[in-house]
């Protein structure tokens, strides 16, 4: 059978959460099939396909389905009850074994996280959780306050907790368990979990064209998904007259809505630390800055954006550290650059990604908050500090180096993640 024959027998529906955290490395992983010669159709809502602020590769085939909600997507849901409701109704896994075709499962968060909650369904954790530490194969010891929000905030957001309890309902029946991690990053946990699973760890899932690589696809062009309306030439124009490694870089992603209080503080305490920053602050969020912020810090050593393009920011030279929330996406996209992390979780998977970040991979420090859970200026301001200007800053970097090497390798030509979605792509080819 030739190649192009066995091509057109390769087709794969991408269905991704429609929030830009689920969308952007799935559409990434997306391209990197393109290029390998299987047809993809991306399967979006419609309310996501109207707000896509980027081009999209033209190689890839879009279909918009409903999710009931065509206006205004989850904010136009009433509760977040209400939307996952009727976007559970759609669950693509169930449909495609009921039709006989592969079912891949692609999770977006890290193997560590994944496996905690693959513990939970199966009822090997215990819900609430107690004082005691938790001890998982292939995971470090944990506190309870270093395992994802929803276990030691239980019953906090009871439907957020049954979708991601939902994802492992019929896991064993997956054809593959894909990754958006490397091997190289979570080996322990990834082996223990290829006991149980055809898994794949794919990632980073990145355009090839911001890692030096000799990986050469030709339909990878700089196909970042935004949902948001990205200040690409003021950022990168801002950017480019800051000397190296002196900038700090601020954002919590496109869900997390700060307190006041916690917003405020992270304003004086970016004042405070002297540094250049530029900081992402989505319009809902602006209300919270201190008076006159935005005006006057333009004027002084800050740049506030709404929006901005990330990976573009990260790979830039000024970057000198990364304070991010850890959301997954986020944290793997700065170790792929390698860049320090100033650590401040907010909820879901973003304790554990800390906990990785600050003592696993040592590619960061924690903004510890206080007994009100607001981490205060004073703590920001030294975090940067230590970042930026200490002995600290230095061994993190250099720790960062290392994590940014061997991303690259694992997607590489040869390389951990990039073998194994070859071998993805032979088994789609030949079936």
């Amino acid at each position: 059978m030739s190649m192009e024959n066995r091509v057109i027998r390769a087709h794969v529906l991408v269905l991704p959460f429609p929030a830009q955290g689920h969308i952007s490395p799935m559409l990434r992983f997306a391209n990197r099939l393109v290029s390998k010669g299987v047809k993809v159709t991306l399967a979006t809502t419609i309310f996501t396909s109207k707000s896509i602020q980027t081009e999209l590769n033209s190689s890839l085939d879009v279909e918009v389905i409903s999710d009931g909600f065509d206006e205004g997507g989850y904010a136009q849901a009433e509760s977040p009850e209400a939307y996952l409701t009727t976007f559970r109704s759609q669950w693509a896994f169930d449909v495609a074994k009921q039709l006989g075709v592969h079912g891949v499962v692609f999770f977006t968060q890290s193997c560590a996280v994944n496996s905690i909650y693959y513990h939970v369904h199966k009822g090997f954790i215990q819900l609430p959780l107690s004082g005691s530490k938790i001890l998982l194969p292939g995971l470090p010891l944990l506190e309870p306050s270093e395992t994802p929000s929803s276990l030691y905030f239980y019953g906090y957001s009871p439907a957020w907790f049954d979708v991601v309890m939902n994802q492992f309902s019929n896991i064993d029946e997956a054809d593959w368990v894909l990754f958006n991690s490397f091997y190289e990053l979570e080996k322990e946990v990834v082996d223990w979990m290829s006991k149980l699973w055809k898994v794949g760890t794919i990632g980073p899932s990145l355009p090839s064209l911001h890692l030096d690589t000799t990986v050469l696809e030709a339909n990878d062009k700089d196909y970042e998904l935004n949902l948001f309306n990205p200040n690409s030439n003021t950022c990168m124009s801002w950017l480019s007259d800051k000397p190296n490694g002196s900038v700090v870089y601020v954002s919590f992603g496109s869900m997390v809505e700060l307190e006041m209080e916690q917003m405020q503080e992270l304003a004086w305490g970016l004042i405070g630390s002297n540094c250049y920053f530029l900081w992402v602050v989505r319009e809902s969020e602006e209300a919270k800055l201190p008076a006159n912020f935005i005006i006057e810090e333009k004027s002084r050593k800050g740049m506030v954006v709404k929006w901005c393009p990330q990976l573009k920011v990260l790979a830039h030279e000024s970057i000198g550290c990364f304070v991010t929330h850890c959301g997954f996406n986020s944290v793997i996209e700065a170790l792929s650059f390698g860049i320090p992390m100033v650590a401040m979780p907010q909820w879901t998977d973003q304790f554990t990604n800390a906990k990785y970040v600050v003592d696993i991979w040592g590619t960061g420090i924690r903004a510890q908050p206080d007994e009100t859970g607001t981490a205060n200026r004073e703590v920001i301001a030294l975090c940067l500090k230590a970042l930026m200007e200490g002995e600290k800053g230095k061994e993190v970097k250099k720790n960062a180096n290392k994590w940014k090497i061997l991303a690259r390798e694992a997607i590489d030509e040869g390389g951990s993640s990039d073998t194994n979605i070859d071998e993805f792509v032979s088994k789609l080819l030949d079936s």
